[in-house]
C-alpha cells in the first residue's frame, strides 16, 4: 500500500516545477492535468461522451479546448456537464495509477486538491507557496494571461493562506534550493512515519 501525497497550490506557486523534484527522488506522479490531456486527445476516453454532448467541441478527433471555453461562455449549463463527463473519468484514471503503481511513495498533483474533494484520497497534504508579488511576476513573465485573466484565475481558487492552514506540509518555492531542500525535508519525514 502506497502513502499517497496530494501536491496542491494556486497559480504561479511552482507545483508543476516541485513535482518533478518530488519525481526526482523517486516518488511516482500521477498528475490531474496531464490526465485530462489524454482523455481530450485523439482516441481518449472523453472524445465520445464530448461528441455525444456537444459535437462542436471536437476537432480533429479530439476535444478543443478553445472550443470548449466558447461553450462554457455561451451556455450557463455546460460546465457541469462537461464537469459530469470528465469528473469520473479522471477519477478512474487515478484509481487505476494508484493500483498498477509499486512505488512506497506516489504523489496526486492535483490543482483544486482542498477545493474539492481530494482531502480524502491523499495521506498527508503538501502545498507550494511563495509570495503574492512573486505568484505574480511568474504568471504575467510567461506571457499567456494578463493580468484581468490572472484575476480571475485566482478569485476562483482558494487563498494561498486558507491552502497553508489545511496543509500538512509547505513547501516554499521562492528559490529551486529551497524547494528542493523542501521536497527532501518532507520525504525524510513521511519515511521515518512510515518506517516508525
Amino acid at each position: 500500500m502506497s502513502f499517497v501525497i496530494g501536491l496542491t497550490g494556486s497559480i504561479g506557486m511552482g507545483k508543476s516545477t516541485t513535482a518533478q523534484m518530488f519525481a526526482e527522488e523517486g516518488v511516482a506522479i500521477w498528475d490531474a492535468d496531464a490526465a485530462v490531456h489524454r482523455l481530450y486527445a485523439p482516441g481518449g476516453a472523453a472524445v465520445e461522451p464530448m461528441r455525444a454532448a456537444n459535437p462542436d467541441v471536437i476537432e480533429d478527433g479530439a476535444v478543443s479546448r478553445p472550443r470548449l471555453k466558447a461553450w462554457i461562455a455561451a451556455d450557463p449549463g455546460a460546465l457541469k456537464q462537461i464537469e459530469s463527463i470528465v469528473h469520473p473519468l479522471v477519477a478512474a484514471d487515478r484509481t487505476a495509477f494508484l493500483a498498477e503503481t509499486d512505488a512506497d511513495i506516489v504523489l496526486l498533483d492535483i490543482p483544486l486538491l482542498l477545493e474539492g474533494s481530494g482531502r480524502n484520497l491523499v495521506d498527508a497534504v503538501v502545498v507550494v507557496s511563495a509570495p503574492p508579488e512573486v505568484q505574480r511576476e511568474r504568471v504575467l513573465a510567461r506571457g499567456t494571461m494578463d493580468e484581468a485573466t490572472f484575476a480571475t484565475i485566482l478569485s476562483k481558487q482558494m487563498p494561498d493562506a486558507e491552502k497553508r492552514a489545511q496543509a500538512d506540509y509547505v513547501i516554499e518555492t521562492l528559490t529551486m534550493d529551497g524547494a528542493r531542500a523542501g521536497v527532501q525535508s518532507v520525504l525524510a519525514d513521511i519515511r521515518s512515519k512510515m518506517n516508525a
